[in-house]
């Protein structure tokens, strides 16, 4: 079993939604990359003594996506990509975490799009601090890549030029700020 870094303590934290924020980067076009974001609605870090028997669950509202682009977003929250209508919601749900030197891995199944499948998320511990309000924070960062197909999301256009309009990898990543409860 793997000791909590220095600083973090055991104990159970709620995700602070407006100072955390999820994120995706995807090839378009082959030639450059789109990038969004969406909004953390809801978690929770069940932070224990030994690493291995901690926890974390987090919800994802779908239609809050922003890409800059109205159209493009309102595209994304269509059937053609996650339907939003009909998946309002996606979850993440830890199923082990490991200590990876100073850093973390996090295996878990994601639901996106209606469809549940295994991540892990490369996770970094950042450091604790103590806001202006007495809150105890807890940061962490975490990336993982995913197929698009493993979700069932599989719209795309071919180009004049060969390839496709939309990369089937997509690059997740999350800035976490969590509060820890009394």
């Amino acid at each position: 079993m793997t000791t909590l870094p220095e600083g973090l303590t055991a104990g159970t934290y709620a995700i602070d939604a407006s100072h955390s924020a999820a994120s995706f980067i995807v090839r378009h076009a082959g030639i450059s990359k789109v990038r969004g974001s969406l909004a953390i609605t809801s978690g929770e870090i069940v932070i224990a003594d030994e690493v291995e028997g901690s926890s974390v669950v987090a919800e994802i509202d779908a239609a809050s996506v922003d890409t800059g682009s109205e159209q493009r977003d309102e595209h994304l929250k269509s059937p053609d990509f996650w339907d939003a209508a009909v998946n309002p919601t996606w979850t993440f749900k830890s199923t082990s975490i490991a200590a990876d030197g100073a850093d973390f891995a996090i295996t878990g199944e994601l639901t996106l799009a209606g469809v549940t499948r295994s991540v892990t998320l490369d996770t970094e511990f950042t450091g604790v601090a103590t806001d202006p309000f007495g809150n105890s924070r807890a940061g962490f960062e975490a990336t993982t890549e995913i197929s698009r197909k493993d979700f069932d999301i599989t719209w795309n256009a071919a180009l004049e030029t060969g390839g496709v309009l939309v990369s089937d990898k997509v690059k997740i990543e999350l800035d976490i700020s969590a509060i820890k409860q009394a």
